[in-house]
Order: C-alpha cells, then sequence, then structure tokens
C-alpha cells in the first residue's frame, strides 16, 4: 500500500536550518507530483511547496520563497525540502502529500518543526 514517512523534524534556533525527508512506497513515484504541506496550532493546513513528476517544475508560497527548496530524487523515492533562514513562523507540524498519476492523493503522518530560542 501507499505509504509516505517525513522525518527530520526537530527544534532549531531562527535562522538555523532543516532539511526534511519524504520516503515514498507503494506507488510510481517518479510519475507522482509531490507537495510539502505544514499545519500550525488553530491554523488551516497550507500549501509550503511542490514539485511536478516530470521536468521537476517547482512551486513555493510566497512565505517561504528564497529561504526553502523542495527536490526529489526518484532513484530513492524520496522528496526533501531544504529549509534555511527559519523563522518562529514556520512552527508547525509538516506533511508530505503524493498526488498519483490517476488522480489519488496520500498524506504521511507529519513531522513536528519547532523554530524557538
Amino acid at each position: 500500500q501507499v505509504e509516505l514517512v517525513e522525518s527530520g523534524g526537530g527544534l532549531v534556533q531562527p535562522g538555523g536550518s532543516l532539511r526534511l525527508s519524504c520516503a515514498a512506497s507503494g506507488f510510481t513515484f517518479r510519475n507522482s507530483v509531490m507537495g510539502w504541506y505544514r499545519q500550525a496550532p488553530g491554523k488551516e493546513r497550507e500549501l509550503v511547496a511542490g514539485i511536478s513528476s516530470g521536468p521537476s517544475i517547482k512551486t513555493y508560497a510566497d512565505s517561504v520563497k528564497d529561504r526553502f527548496t523542495i527536490s526529489r530524487d526518484n532513484a530513492k523515492n524520496t522528496v526533501y525540502l531544504q529549509m534555511n533562514s527559519l523563522k518562529p513562523e514556520d512552527t508547525a507540524v509538516y506533511y508530505c502529500k503524493a498526488i498519483l498519476s490517476r488522480g489519488s492523493e496520500y498524506w504521511g503522518q507529519g513531522t513536528q518543526v519547532t523554530v524557538s530560542s
């Protein structure tokens, strides 16, 4: 079955960096659109970054442009989110999402990112 497992979250000071990973299995990863979302307490889940299946077209939320970078390694069935210059407002649970070629959508269990001094 489809499985998405996020890792790499944790506690970091403002200005620091983290790299999140999402290991995928159970579907044809290279044909799937992948995305990172986040949800802060009391707020709706929002798109952080997305990456297409083909020529790796990337999209970012305005709030993370020039700080976060999404990438994928189709050989490892893994999507990454490099997060630099982290701010307290980046604190949230970060989720990986897969959109399969037939339209089905799947979510990972989430990983907590806390930015605090």
